[in-house]
């Protein structure tokens, strides 16, 4: 199977999902649109070997959860080093507007960009605590912060509707440790 054959038949079986992907990382249908599309061309400017269509999605899939990941880093980065020049435009876009209805992609919505993607590499990706805290380069306990307000902002937006099946694990302080 050539590559352009390959990359029609996963951009027939996985478009939607992938778009949808995109959608739950970024909070926004054009950045996650577009997320797809750079993932695409990273996945097959490269000659690989992959043997099928659902495992392209699989290689795409990775490389929209690492581009994410480093796009939220750049941000860091910048926002870091050029502290009072540049003002973040916080105006809600359209598709939150657009998908008002949808409960909880309006309770995503309101999450930070690293409590989001924390959350759906947690509960979408299905990854542990410990493997959401090697993807984001951070430590297992800040995950874990932001796992928890998260899932408590969420229950607040979306209300008493939804119930999160969420093992929770209280904090607590053990002596003798500093």
């Amino acid at each position: 199977m050539t590559d352009d054959e390959l990359l029609g038949e996963m951009l027939e079986r996985a478009s939607k999902r992938l778009a949808a992907y995109g959608y739950l990382l970024t909070g926004s249908q054009h950045a996650g649109e577009d997320l797809v599309q750079d993932a695409i061309v990273k996945v097959f400017v490269r000659r690989r070997r992959i043997p099928n269509a659902a495992a392209a999605e699989g290689y795409v899939r990775a490389a929209m959860r690492t581009l994410h990941l480093d796009g939220l880093r750049r941000d860091k980065r910048w926002r870091r080093l050029i502290p009072g020049q540049a003002v973040r435009d916080e105006q809600p876009d359209a598709t939150e507007r657009i998908h008002a209805a949808d409960a909880v992609g309006r309770a995503l919505g309101a999450l930070s960009p690293r409590q989001r993607t924390a959350v759906v590499l947690r509960f979408y990706d299905d990854l542990t605590v410990a493997d959401v805290a090697h993807e984001m380069g951070l430590a297992t306990g800040t995950v874990k912060r932001y796992l928890s307000d998260a899932l408590d902002r969420l229950a607040v937006e979306v209300g008493d509707d939804a119930t999160f099946d969420v093992e929770r694990v209280a904090v607590v302080e053990t002596e003798g440790r500093s």
